[in-house]
């Protein structure tokens, strides 16, 4: 049989047509060859097929071990343990593949794929929180990579050494390095896999030490990087630090959308850090002051086994559920975040900043002020180490409120005064507002209720300019001041559904309506009114996905963020993983290396736990933009033809629903506040 030729494969990829060069290979009869297995590998990760990409990978691995050539069976080794290390974060399974590597090349202490396994490594460590070797595997990954003129494992070993500076607290040799390694991304000589992992590797690290506007710049060049290069997983990751920025400028609209279009993407690929888009659209959701929806995204981010605090804890705050904040937020520190990650510090003093931060708030509202006080003293040795000026902000407020309980108004006044004028200098508005509404307070203690009332009003109309209205009106219920000039007489309207037809009651006139699909939307905006619904969740819900009152721990955002059912090759792609990482727990107690068993052993119960929920691998995202779009036009088509309906026959009615009605890719109901109107449905 004659070779193939494989050129126009290799063109399709070079130019971005994974599809395309997949059908090529498809449409193929050859024996199989190295070549044609690495192209392989290559179009199925493209193309959005990780586990394709890991049977390519795979089978190249014992095709060249069946020929005898074991450097090349270890460099594949070392490919399968990369992928699995990049989108699936089972380290166990990436430890087996490796120390297979390994014995290959054991007595051929010169060959480059020491380059590659010390990268690979080097990351492995990582993500586990091992930074003492993760400084050792990155400065091989460097030497190695130098002395065999292999570019992509000495970047990696480079960025990786200079988290380890920054986590350390030598931030200033951390930053000069990864201004290196930016300098070398842009000039685009890297292949675009690596380009695109440590793009966002360098802002990962900004924003583990709060130098957002470092990550700000950092990620504008990612997205300018990524417009016909990102492929894979590469896309969603640079949505998620979109949305992160956006966020933090405010409003969280568009953080939202990015959010939720980084959790489609990202579908495919993530396994055990799914949560971290979760969680990001559930911080952009609390920021909003969507509670119900943010927490939906939280407990989504929480089935996925990732912790998603301290957002969840602030939004039980904000629930009222103080107690349960206050647990929450306590366990969260007494039980440190232990699933491999490179989005989120591994351990250490980075990882408990923002829980502390987030603990002087809730203790002090629970009572607890020794709490407080202890938080706010170990944020602030932080604040020192790492020299943030988000860390420090946060330390000087958290003085300010302890002030502020303790009675102290005037130095509460002036250590608040000077965090809020900070927050507005470092461009984070919603921060600025949320605690201008605390300095509000401390000049109402102070006596100076004129102040009081201007500060507090100008928190709320940056609070309502950022759309964030129900935290506006949280704020303006603690202020009787401001608040008693709302009426307080509510009006009752009726939208029950019985049957086929609805009782409709306004302004003192009921009629009876037939049952519409638009009408169901109606009656899940009138149900909140303020709240915004994205249309996905108005389109799932009315469909049945999920209940529209749920409280379940099945959150809706399986119907647009979940995973898929188990297929077969799925399945079988898990028993894999289960038996690498059987493989590492033998290894390891072998070496008596109990720490490692120990963390073979959580994967384990990782992926036994995923198995037993059924959630599946190899479930496609679809396009979210189509998407979204078509689940707007049909979702404004029919409410607009339900609100028709109920002008022709309820005109009072049908004019205030066209006030109030706000449609797009959000919708929401929004009433004159100032005449509430409750509504049963």
């Amino acid at each position: 049989m004659e070779d193939a030729d494989l050129s126009p494969i290799q063109a399709a990829l070079d130019a971005g047509d994974f599809a395309g060069a997949r059908d090529r290979l498809a449409a193929l009869s050859v024996a199989p060859s190295a070549e044609l297995l690495e192209l392989r590998a290559q179009a199925a990760y493209g193309s959005g097929d990780l586990e394709g990409t890991l049977t390519a990978y795979g089978e190249l691995y014992r095709f060249h071990l069946d020929g005898g050539d074991t450097h090349a069976a270890a460099f594949a080794a070392v490919m399968v343990g990369m992928y699995l290390m990049m989108d699936t974060g089972l380290m166990a399974t990436v430890r087996a593949w490796l120390s297979r590597a390994e014995r290959l090349v054991d007595d051929a202490p010169d060959s480059p794929v020491w380059a590659w396994l010390a990268a690979v490594r080097t990351y492995e460590r990582l993500m586990c929180g091992d930074m003492p070797g993760t400084g050792q595997w990155a400065r091989r990954a460097m030497d190695e990579g130098h002395r065999h003129g292999v570019a992509p494992p000495a970047i990696i070993g480079q960025v990786a050494l200079a988290r380890v500076s920054i986590y350390n607290g030598d931030v200033d040799e951390g930053l000069s390095s990864l201004d290196d390694v930016a300098v070398e991304l842009s000039a685009g000589h890297l292949d675009p896999l690596t380009a695109g992992q440590m793009w966002c590797e360098v802002i990962c690290a900004m924003q583990w030490i709060g130098h957002h506007d470092r990550a700000e710049e950092w990620t504008e060049a990612m997205e300018r990087w990524r417009q016909g290069a990102a492929f894979g997983g590469l896309n969603g990751r640079c949505r998620v630090h979109r949305a992160e920025i956006m966020r933090l400028r405010g409003p969280c609209d568009a953080a939202e959308e990015e959010a939720l279009q980084a959790c489609e993407e990202l579908r495919p690929w993530m396994r055990r850090e799914f949560g971290w888009p979760l969680t990001e659209l559930g911080n952009a959701r609390l920021r909003k002051g969507d509670f119900a929806g943010a927490e939906e995204a939280f407990l989504a981010a929480h089935q996925n086994a990732w912790l998603p605090q301290p957002g969840l804890a602030l939004l039980r705050l904000a629930q009222g559920r103080v107690d349960e904040a206050a647990s929450m937020i306590d366990t969260a520190l007494e039980h440190p975040f232990d699933i491999p990650s490179k989005e989120r510090p591994p351990s250490g003093s980075l990882q408990r900043a923002p829980l502390l931060e987030a603990q002087v708030v809730i203790a002090l509202a629970a009572g607890k002020d020794d709490d407080a006080r202890a938080a706010a003293t170990e944020l602030a040795d932080i604040a020192g180490k790492y020299q943030s000026r988000t860390f420090q902000n946060s330390s000087l407020a958290a003085l300010g409120r302890l002030a502020l309980s303790d009675g102290r108004a005037n130095d509460a006044i002036r250590l608040l005064t000077e965090a809020v004028m900070e927050w507005a200098e470092l461009r984070m508005p919603y921060d600025a507002a949320s605690l201008r509404v605390v300095l509000a307070a401390a000049h109402r203690l102070a006596g100076d209720e004129q102040t009081a009332d201007m500060e507090l009003e100008a928190a709320c109309r940056t609070l309502e300019d950022l759309n964030a209205k129900p935290w506006a009106e949280l704020a303006r219920q603690q202020e009787p001041s401001i608040s008693k000039q709302a009426s307080t007489d509510t009006e009752h309207g009726v939208f029950r559904c019985e049957g086929e037809m609805r009782t409709v009651t306004f302004g003192g006139g009921t009629v009876r309506l037939k049952d519409l699909k638009g009408m169901r939307y109606l009656e899940r905006l009138l149900a909140e009114p303020g709240r915004e619904f994205h249309v996905l969740d108005l389109v799932a819900v009315e469909r049945g996905a999920l209940p529209s009152n749920t409280t379940s721990d099945a959150p809706r955002m399986a119907a647009q963020c979940g995973l898929e059912v188990f297929d077969s090759k799925a399945r079988e792609a898990y028993r894999q993983r289960l038996a690498e990482v059987e493989e590492d727990i033998e290894d390891a107690e072998s070496q008596n290396d109990f720490r490692r068993a120990e963390l073979a052993r959580a994967d384990r119960e990782f992926l036994v736990d995923e198995l037993r929920r059924g959630v599946g691998l190899n479930h496609r995202a679809r396009t979210v933009g189509d998407g979204v779009e078509r689940a707007r036009t049909g979702a404004t088509r029919s409410l607009r033809y339900a609100l028709d309906r109920i002008a022709r026959h309820h005109p009072r009615l049908g004019e205030h629903l066209t006030r109030t009605i706000r449609t797009g890719t959000y919708f929401a109901y929004e009433p004159d506040p100032r005449a509430p109107l409750k509504w049963t449905t």
